[in-house]
Formats: C-alpha cells, structure tokens, sequence
C-alpha cells in the first residue's frame, strides 16, 4: 500500500512539472477548476483569485455565493492554496499556455492525493451545447440516495432553475449539502460543489413522468438517487434520531480547550446556567455553517444568561493538530465561545467519549442542557442557509428551544 502511494505521488508530482518552464504569472480572476477522476470525466469548480502582489487570495463560487478558500502564494512556476479550513491544499504547476496543473492533498502530506487542473480561457463550469431545456424543475423533492451496499438515505432536493442555469442542495438527516450550481440542457442536468473540502457532482435526467434519476459522484464514491417532486417534502423529526439514555442524568465532560485546559460544565463560567453544546468537527461543512449562525447568536444572546460550547472532534486524534484547527476555525468564524477537543471523528469515538448518547449520527449534533446539567434536546444536524425555509424553520425551533431554557 505505501508502495503503491509513492508511486503514485512521485507520478503526480511529475505531473505537475510536466512541461512548466520556470514562469510567473498574473494569477488574479475567474478561474475554472476541475477534479480529474480515475475513473474518467471530471467534477468542475469555479473560483476567484483576488489581491496584488504577494498577497492573494482564492474564493469559491458557488450558486452565487463566495466562500472563502485560503490564501493563494506563487513560487516561480508552482502556485499553492492553502485551505487551511479544511486542513487541504491545492499544490500546482504554471503550464506554457498558463493554465495550471497539479494535485489536492493534506496540507501535511497524508491521504491520496487528487489531479486537479484549472484555465481561464473557458470559465463555463458545464459545456453549453446551446440545446434548451426540455423541462423546469424548480421545485422540492423526495429524494431516496442508494450507496453500493445498498444501503438508503432519505433526503430532500431543492433545486432553482432560470433558462438554462440551475442550483440546488439536498437535505439530509445529517445535514445538506450546501449550494451546487450547473446547467440543464433538454432533459439532462448536471450540479457540482466544491468549498476545499470534498468535491460533488450530481447529474441526472428528468423522466416523461417528472421524476428524477441520477447520481452523486464523489472523488472515491458513487451513489444513485431518485426523486419524485413533492412541495411539501420533509425529513424525519431532526429531534428524533439521537437519544439520550437516562433523561434525568446531570451531563458532563472533561475536555481539553485550545489552551489546553481542562473545562467542564461544572467550571464557574456554566454552573447554573443553561448551555447549548456542538457536537462537531472543523473539518465539517455543515459545522461551519452552523459556526456562522451560532458566533452570531451567542453575541447577542449571551447576556441572557445562556452559553454554548463546541466539542470539535477532528480528523487526527491528537491535541496538537486539532488545537491548531480549533485555532484556524475560531479565526475563521470569529467565534466568541469555547471550544474543547473530544477526540477522533469516528462516530463509535463519539459514543465512548459521550456515553451519555445513543445512536449518535452526524456532524453537528446540538444538545440543549438546562441550568440543572439536564439535556432537554437533541438536534441532529444543521440546515444550512443553501436550503431555505428549512433553513428559516431551523433557526426559528432554535430560537424557541433556547428560550424554553432560559425559562426553567
């Protein structure tokens, strides 16, 4: 196996220089991206380059929102994106007819790395054809996601269409997955994401009956779905799915800050109070989603009496490296609150670190505990901006919990 990853880094790196002659160019502009996948085709992206000098800086564009990505710095004929969100980075070659080449890899060198290539001469994220769409699929949808296994997962699709443009996210129990952006020509589309996380990409085609059947293809996973449009779609109660064992047990933990210091819920900045605790990550999507909303809330909220608290649990099961992450997040988030290392991101690591949880699912998870330690809820997930009503509805059941806290 570690035979196989050298070969197969040596190749990349070779891909890189490939052909590159030592130059510079001036990188700032709309980019298209592309993740070159083993299996043949490729998941698009497009992205932004701003700034002068030495100090740029690369946003993602997705379905009209700008995501922030991570500082841009050009050595001679490399150029490297450090993502440091997602602890990745975006290592490329300066080609002679300066598009760029390279690979996507941990920022420390671990895990297989990905071809990525990137121009501006074509910034289109899907080739345009010119063909009409045959169909309008504006509109929500029930959504039944099959993995090779075959095991299903249930989800909403919300998809926005103009013309040819269409956006779209679909809502799981465990989170959405944010907003895709494609083309849809006759009766096929295709939606793609990236955020310098996990790069998706959808494609389907719309059946005589309006129902869907496509695919999500991932760097290393493929999933089919159908969808049947259905305005009124929902998920399964997202209080419903993570339970908590002895209802009436006080909770507590003993974690590590970014400081490295010990907190609990029996420090004095939380005794007697009610606390809203995250169960998360900072390598997580929707964790950042919520970290947005939830810096946000705490500012205005806190002299209500009420804190909040984000277990972080990371990719690597070591302070050092998740402090260094916790950091970047907070930084990224201009979060107010604490934050505490729980450990490996592994849902059975979870359980042994909580064992006051069952049938913990996904990344966050918020528990809503009362002045006496007594969780009152669980929410499992977070419904992103990308999916609105849900989105609204989610910070309205919020808001209300909260404040049902506050009241005891």
């Amino acid at each position: 196996m570690i035979r196989k990853f050298i070969f197969l880094f040596s190749t990349l790196v070779l891909f890189v220089l490939h052909t590159a002659k030592g130059q510079s160019i001036a990188l700032s502009g709309k980019w298209r991206g592309s993740f070159l996948l083993e299996t043949g085709g490729e998941i698009p992206f497009n992205f932004e380059i701003t700034g002068n000098g030495p100090e740029l800086n690369l946003h993602f564009l997705n379905a009209g929102e700008i995501y922030p990505g991570g500082s841009v710095i050009q050595k001679g004929d490399s150029v490297y994106v450090y993502l440091n969100q997602f602890d990745n980075l975006l290592a490329l070659g300066i080609q002679p007819d300066h598009s760029l080449k390279g690979f996507f890899r941990k920022q420390n060198g671990q895990g297989e790395p990905f071809r990525v290539v990137a121009s501006q001469k074509n910034k289109d994220r899907f080739p345009v054809t010119g063909e009409q769409p045959s169909v309008n699929i504006s509109a929500n949808y029930d959504v039944v996601f099959t993995n090779a296994a075959g095991k299903q997962t249930q989800a909403v699709g919300i998809f926005k269409q103009t013309g040819n443009s269409i956006s779209g996210t679909f809502l799981r129990p465990t989170g959405d997955s944010r907003y895709s952006e494609g083309l849809i020509e006759g009766n096929r589309f295709s939606l793609s994401v990236f955020i310098g996380y996990s790069p998706l990409l959808y494609t389907g085609t719309v059946n005589a009956d309006g129902s869907i059947t496509g695919k999500q293809i991932g760097l290393k996973t493929v999933q089919s779905f159908t969808a049947v449009k259905n305005e009124k779609a929902q998920l399964p109660d997202a209080y419903s799915f993570t339970r908590v064992k002895e209802k009436e047990s006080r909770f507590n933990f003993a974690f590590k800050n970014t400081a490295g210091k010990i907190i609990t819920l029996d420090d004095k900045r939380y005794k007697n109070k009610p606390v809203i605790v995250t169960i998360g990550g900072t390598w997580c999507p929707n964790c950042a989603d919520e970290a947005a909303f939830l810096s946000s809330w705490y500012r205005k909220n806190q002299q209500r009496g009420i804190e909040v608290i984000a277990i972080q649990f990371e990719i690597m099961d070591h302070f050092n490296y998740a402090q260094q992450q916790m950091l970047r997040f907070k930084k990224r988030f201009n979060i107010p609150y604490e934050q505490v290392f729980g450990g490996l991101a592994e849902n059975e690591a979870v359980q042994k670190a909580l064992p006051a949880l069952e049938k913990f699912i996904s990344y966050p998870t918020t528990l809503f505990i009362d002045s006496k330690g007594i969780i009152q809820k669980v929410h499992t997930g977070f419904s992103g901006p990308a999916t609105g009503k849900f989105y609204t509805d989610l910070i309205r059941s919020f808001n209300e919990t909260a404040d049902l806290l506050l009241k005891k």
